[in-house]
């Protein structure tokens, strides 16, 4: 992943020898120079040799889309490009790739140098590199990551002031997100059907995800619903062959006859009326008006109806949902984005940029500010709704609380990286319609590996993780406040080996080494800050002991441990000063360091020689 400036533009590398991307002031040629990674003579004596022996490696293929896979502008707005340029790139590069005369050279993918031109091809190699060669975002971003000047961001569609910060980072992990989540993929995907329909004299509409469908209003008088068990209801056209002989419009036709071949159960209206619902009604579909104004921003309530309603339609009844407004972009992109974010878990730009790569123009305004405002909303919403669904699951057959399966906490809902598997005999760069199954990635293709952290317990208390502090003795507490622990300063498994006397004359004869301390009215009373808690080593603590390496081995042995494993756990404190506190270990009066008389009653100081 090297970038070099030359007066021709900048060359990226993304993969060795094989592809790279490039931005040009005027269209390369034989003559451009192309900075090939420089390669080190095995030994001094060969430098010469490689000096004068002529370069074996060919001049590179260029090729651009600057001119053919045009961004259809709504007003200042320029990208990002949308899956349709996506599948179109990947068939011309694969083509390039596919030819037997450029089997040992280096194809290089550019732009123009201006700022649009360069931030559309860069985010088109991106999203080629997650969507279909399965490469995680990171490692998709790292080659572009350091570009020299920096890429534009893009803007929205609307007409005012663009204050919504939209990169190609958020294109690509959006796009990474919604492939994760089986929402995108160009397995199914039609180019001639998205080519199609995207057009506004042929309905004007596309598919965000395989249960949304987002598009702008038909247009159609009389717009009154018409009554049912009436002659005119029963005269509405009601299969596709009908709509065939209708004279509606052809793109309300292309919508009705789409939205019927495809299951789609719920159309919901978000502006004013343009149109009769019953025409939708007719063919079995239902509709439902949640209108609001253009250009704003859906109130909560609305939206958690809206959720709601989706939510069941998509579960229960297993159909998809049409949502349009007037254009299909703003208010529709505000619902569909709320939804996604509900259930998938996106960010609003993710969410966003997603959108757009499916539909252009998605999310216009004040729009982006109110997604991101509210996604946490969202996401708390899926929260609460997916435990009162398990809480009424429970109701039933009421289950004990217990440790979930192993297999349950792995699987715990977030999306991971596509695994490094090495075993893999996909092809590095094949065919679009069969990379996208093998979902994994080769080494030899990849750049080179961001250092690894280290791994850390999936357990969230602080007491089971590797590097927490060992503990320096128990201390009970009974019911009535009293302290029934002890500290105990002997290891384990000496308990029978010594008697209390030997074990007060070992203790009194190391008090001789401590320094004096100050009188009982003068001595601090306070505890140092240093507080610890005690564990018992078992299976069930260490269950993840393989991830520590060798800090499961290391860990030393608490004082109150035993072979059982099943004591309580308890805190201990530590005396600032150089006496510690020691309780008695019987009611019998035993001389301890700490000169006090262990008894029942209060302690009496006594003066130890």
């Amino acid at each position: 992943m090297t970038g070099h400036s030359t007066g021709y533009g900048q060359v990226i590398e993304y993969i060795q020898d094989r592809l790279y991307l490039a931005s040009y002031d005027h269209p390369p040629d034989a003559k451009s120079p192309f900075p090939y990674p420089a390669e080190q003579p095995k030994s001094p004596s060969k430098r010469r040799a490689q000096a004068t022996s002529p370069s074996k490696k060919r001049s590179p293929v260029y090729f651009t889309v600057d001119d053919t896979l045009l961004y259809n502008s709504f007003h200042a707005d320029f990208g990002p490009l949308h899956i349709g340029h996506l599948y179109r790139f990947a068939v011309h590069f694969h083509d390039l790739l596919g030819d037997p005369a450029n089997n040992d050279r280096a194809v290089v993918f550019y732009s123009r140098t201006d700022a649009r031109s360069r931030a559309n091809a860069a985010c088109l190699v991106a999203c080629y590199m997650v969507l279909i060669q399965s490469w995680p975002p990171h490692l998709a971003l790292a080659p572009i990551a350091q570009a020299d000047p920096p890429y534009m961001p893009f803007r929205d569609a609307g007409y005012s002031q663009a204050d919504f910060i939209l990169n190609i980072q958020d294109v690509v992990y959006g796009v990474w997100r919604a492939k994760e989540q089986g929402l995108c993929g160009l397995r199914d995907f039609s180019l001639e059907e998205y080519e199609k329909f995207e057009r506004v004299d042929m309905g004007d509409f596309n598919w965000i995800s395989p249960q949304f469908l987002a598009f702008a209003s038909p247009q159609h008088q009389p717009v009154a619903p018409v009554p049912y068990d009436t002659p005119e209801y029963e005269a509405l056209p009601s299969t596709v062959s009908e709509l065939s002989s209708s004279r509606l419009p052809l793109p309300f036709k292309n919508v009705l006859a789409h939205f019927a071949t495809r299951d789609v159960g719920l159309v919901v209206r978000l502006n004013s009326e343009l149109y009769s619902p019953s025409y939708f009604t007719a063919m079995g579909i239902s509709h439902i008006d949640m209108i609001f104004e253009d250009g704003t921003c859906p109130p909560l309530q609305l939206v958690r109806k809206f959720i709601k309603m989706a939510h069941d339609m998509i579960n229960v009844k297993h159909k998809a949902i049409a949502v349009h407004c007037k254009a299909g972009l703003g208010r529709t992109g505000c619902l569909i984005g709320a939804y996604l974010i509900y259930r998938y878990g996106f960010t609003a730009n993710e969410v966003i940029a997603f959108m757009r790569f499916m539909r252009p123009g998605m999310v216009v305004g004040p729009q982006q500010h109110w997604l991101h405002l509210n996604q946490g909303s969202f996401r708390e919403w899926w929260f609460e709704d997916a435990m009162k669904e398990k809480l009424a699951q429970l109701q039933p057959n009421p289950v004990t609380p217990g440790r979930s399966p192993a297999k349950h906490r792995a699987t715990n809902g977030a999306v991971s990286t596509p695994p490094n598997n090495t075993q893999s005999k996909r092809a590095a760069l094949g065919e679009i319609d069969h990379n996208e199954a093998a979902a994994v990635y080769t080494d030899e293709n990849l750049p080179a590996p961001t250092p690894g952290q280290p791994r850390k317990s999936h357990r969230k208390d602080s007491r089971h993780h590797p590097y927490s502090r060992t503990t320096s003795g128990n201390l009970a507490v009974d019911k009535e406040g009293n302290r029934t622990g002890e500290h105990k300063n002997h290891r384990v498994g000496s308990e029978s080996s010594e008697s209390e006397e030997e074990i007060q004359l070992r203790m009194l004869s190391k008090r001789s080494s401590r320094s004096p301390v100050a009188s009982a009215s003068q001595r601090s009373l306070s505890y140092s800050a240093t507080v610890t808690a005690s564990y018992t080593l078992n299976d069930d603590i260490h269950e993840d002991r393989e991830n520590w390496g060798s800090a499961a081995q290391t860990v030393p042995k608490t004082p109150g441990s035993s072979k059982s494993g099943n004591g309580p756990i308890s805190m201990s404190k530590v005396r600032s000063g150089s006496r510690r506190v020691t309780e008695s270990r019987s009611e019998k009066g035993i001389r301890k360091p700490s000169s006090r008389i262990g008894s029942n009653g209060s302690p009496t100081r006594v003066k130890v020689n």
